[in-house]
């Protein structure tokens, strides 16, 4: 295997470091980690510009929170967290009478058979389909919502998510990979399966705003990324 051979072996996350030591048997002092990086080194002064563009291209009112999910949809995972989406967490949302919000759903490859979401039209749900500045939607998104539960590795939209200043309500399976104390509040981890917590949590996401934290973009900013690696060779 030319792993062994190599000088040193770079991994995205520690579980799959540990995997490759342990299943692998490659050499401990050979492997390190090195997050999936982001372009970004400082909370976006831009968001709130972000937003009202996105409320006038889908004529959102000022006074509704943008839930964001995206993903490609011809991927099984992704298909089935947005699901989730529409068959468990909104209709709880829906039951708060007080929490005024739209879903805005962005990627290509959504099945024919979910006729581009028109059924849920009237029940908050907004198919924008694939984006070209997917930057904008995050910016403009007060929380991205990421109930994944398959699928391995890090989850590369969640890191993208905060690092453009938006707080992440994800399962436990979804937050998998990411350096939590890195984050501070801006994300939300809560346990599989249980969607009744997965939207209260939403709602008390919703209720507060804060700037991702200088630690996060020590963490994932591709240029601090770099210097740590160069420093590991």
């Amino acid at each position: 295997m030319g792993f062994q051979k190599a000088d040193a072996v770079f991994f995205i996350t520690p579980e799959e470091m540990n995997f490759a030591i342990n299943k692998w048997k490659i050499d401990s002092a050979k492997c390190k980690t090195v997050p999936f990086g982001v372009p970004v080194k400082e909370n976006p002064a831009d968001r709130e510009a972000c937003s009202n563009k996105v409320r006038v291209l889908h004529h959102i009112p000022g006074d509704e929170k943008i839930l964001l999910f995206n993903g490609l949809l011809s991927y099984q995972p992704n298909i089935d967290a947005l699901k989730y989406i529409l068959d468990h967490i909104n209709p709880l949302l829906e039951k708060e009478n007080n929490f005024r919000y739209k879903i805005v759903i962005c990627g290509k490859g959504l099945p024919a058979k979910m006729n581009e979401l028109k059924n849920y039209e009237s029940h908050n749900v907004i198919y924008a389909g694939f984006v070209e500045d997917i930057e904008m939607y995050f910016k403009a998104a007060a929380i991205f919502l990421n109930p994944v539960q398959t699928g391995g590795g890090i989850k590369t939209k969640m890191v993208e998510a905060i690092a453009y200043g938006t707080t992440v309500v994800a399962t436990e399976s979804g937050a998998a990979g990411i350096e939590r104390a890195a984050c501070g509040d801006k994300l939300y981890a809560v346990a599989d399966n249980d969607w009744q917590c997965f939207a209260a949590t939403v709602l008390k996401a919703a209720s507060t705003e804060s700037a991702t934290p200088q630690s996060y973009y020590k963490t994932y900013y591709w240029g601090e990324i770099a210097k740590s690696a160069e420093k590991m060779m």
